[in-house]
């Protein structure tokens, strides 16, 4: 991964996720845009703790990694592939100091007491549905952290119901709408509960909401 004359620029090992299928269509640019959506809902200096849930060719979290130096970051990957390339862009962008790469489902993270209560934010862009998105983002939050959401341009405005937020132990917070980006920002008021995550693949099967 490694050009020549010295380490790649994010935007080079962006083109390769691209060009891997890793990234959806569209030019890398407007990829990086989107990811700085996240700085702005969020803010700067970044919280001390991000997981990228799902992050498939390092966006949001390779972006935020060098939008918010001084955090540390949990790449989240299930896919073998995806998880091989995160781990070896970390490595040539000089970032293993700060971003760790975790393969594996997100439910079985979300269990793993070293990474359970984690988190002050996670960031999902295009992970799943808003009910399978807040159960395997829920339990890497500690208590007070918040999950910002990519929303569609367009959308329900009850996606993301309180009543069935409430069982997670997550509120909503804010609808952030940008120029060219819509987020949702939800706050773990309490801790996840023990029951959740379910089991891989019954947050999909068998939503909360």
């Amino acid at each position: 991964m490694t050009a020549a004359g010295g380490p790649p620029a994010l935007e080079d090992v962006l083109e390769q996720a691209r060009q891997l299928g890793f990234l959806g269509p569209g030019p890398v640019a407007a990829h990086v845009q989107h990811a700085g959506g996240f700085v702005q809902a969020v803010g700067t200096p970044g919280p001390a703790r991000v997981v990228d849930l799902g992050s498939g060719g390092g966006v949001p979290g390779l972006v935020l990694a060098f939008a918010w130096p001084g955090s540390s970051f949990l790449l989240l990957e299930s896919k073998d592939r995806r998880a091989a390339f995160l781990a070896e862009a970390v490595q040539a962008l000089a970032l293993s100091d700060a971003v760790r790469v975790a393969h594996g489902r997100a439910e079985e993270v979300g269990r793993d007491p070293a990474w359970r209560g984690w988190a002050d934010l996670v960031v999902a862009r295009s992970f799943g549905p808003p009910a399978v998105t807040a159960e395997c983002a829920s339990p890497l939050l500690h208590e007070g952290g918040r999950l910002v959401v990519s929303e569609p341009p367009v959308g329900d405005e009850d996606r993301w119901p309180a009543a069935g937020l409430a069982a997670l132990g997550l509120r909503p917070a804010a609808r952030i709408e940008q120029a060219f980006s819509r987020f949702q920002v939800l706050r773990q008021d309490e801790p996840c509960p023990e029951a959740y995550p379910r089991r891989s693949g019954v947050p999909a099967k068998r939503p909360l909401f």
